[in-house]
């Protein structure tokens, strides 16, 4: 039993009408999608989606012929791919789905098998006004969520504030209330500048006296110090890591006392293998792990079953913000949407893999040569 192919497929999803994604200067037209596919001897296929992949066809030759179920060896191959150029975890991804379909498990339980389901919260992504936004928390709440994030982008941060403060007076405290500020990166066209740390302090000041859960990527990726000194300062969980690129970068963040919640994303960066040896340090910390999802619905699944199976996770990211982003959208290169019950729960089933189908003549009709959001 030996990898006898891996194929790759690029789509996107034309989006009318555009999704204003609140990181993104730009409003998007189109969801790309990724597809990787790993066969196996017996004509097995895993299935695996996230970042581009560009560049994988000159590392193929790395992975054929080699022993599919042994991960470890897999994930380190990736990982020194990852290194020199494109992040290739979707293809980790890939593998342990085919490695749940040979061994007729799914991949929450190959990873530690702690649960099968975790709860949800739902995760905007549309800078919408502050009384739409407390409609869209009433909805939620009439959805089951327990707890949705809202994000910071308008051009005053007194507007986003008001945001926040609006949504609370409407919930009361029947919802948690998560903010993401979206300070740890920026899209290759945007030059904004970073938030201060003495910023970051008086925002959470404010957030404080609002009862929010916890605040996201509040300063730049690298600062580890700044994130430190704030994290002395508030009472508010502060979250991150979503794209911190190596499990080294998540170590020191662990020793200098960076995050309350870590959020790394399994087909975005270390890896399904990576993260799940990384969640009891985490967790011995004192802290959480409860990952970013924010791509299409294979990515979200994959991380559903690393929470699942190897975290004691207090929520799950899903993205939801309808009308503009739907289960619909985000899940196209599938046969069947994954959303939570009535009262927010993602449940997996016991089916070997990731548990995903393809709807292969949406993929075949989504088929495009350009990867990107543009």
């Amino acid at each position: 039993m030996t990898i006898i192919r891996i194929d790759v497929s690029h789509h996107a999803l034309e989006l009318d009408p555009p999704f204003p994604a609140s990181w993104d200067p730009a409003p998007r037209r189109r969801f790309p999608a990724t597809i990787v596919r790993v066969t196996d001897s017996e004509g097995r296929t895993g299935v695996g989606s996230g970042e581009p992949l560009h560049g994988l066809e000159d590392y193929v030759d790395l992975f054929l012929g080699t022993d599919p179920l042994d991960l470890d060896r897999q994930h380190r191959i990736v990982d020194n791919i990852s290194f020199f150029g494109s992040r290739m975890w979707p293809l980790e991804a890939a593998l342990w789905d085919l490695a749940g379909i040979i061994q007729d498990r799914p991949v929450w339980q190959l990873v530690g098998g702690r649960s099968n389901r975790v709860r949800a919260y739902a995760s905007t992504g549309v800078l919408r006004s502050a009384s739409e936004m407390a409609d869209v928390a009433a909805q939620a709440l009439d959805s089951g969520f327990p707890a949705l994030k809202l994000r910071f982008g308008r051009p005053d941060l007194a507007d986003d504030l008001a945001v926040v403060a609006t949504v609370r007076d409407r919930v009361g405290d029947r919802l948690e209330l998560m903010v993401d500020c979206n300070q740890a990166w920026r899209m290759p066209w945007d030059v904004s500048d970073w938030w201060t740390v003495e910023q970051a302090v008086e925002v959470a000041r404010r957030l404080e006296a609002l009862d929010v859960y916890w605040m996201e990527e509040p300063l730049h990726r690298g600062d580890y110090e700044g994130m430190r000194r704030l994290r002395d300062a508030t009472s508010v969980r502060i979250a991150g890591g979503e794209y911190t690129r190596e499990i080294h970068e998540f170590r020191e963040m662990l020793r200098v006392g960076c995050l309350d919640v870590y959020q790394p994303d399994a087909v975005l960066t270390v890896g399904i293998e990576g993260l799940r040896t990384l969640i009891p340090d985490i967790e011995a910390a004192g802290a959480a792990f409860t990952p970013h999802t924010w791509g299409g619905g294979i990515g979200l699944v994959a991380n559903t079953h690393l929470t699942a199976g190897a975290a004691d996770a207090p929520y799950l990211e899903y993205p939801w913000d309808p009308p503009e982003w739907t289960a619909a959208r985000r899940d196209y290169m599938l046969t069947e949407t994954f959303e939570p019950d009535g009262d927010g729960w993602l449940h997996l089933s016991d089916a070997p893999g990731l548990d995903i189908e393809l709807d292969e003549e949406r993929l075949a009709a989504t088929v495009t040569h350009t990867a990107g959001y543009r």
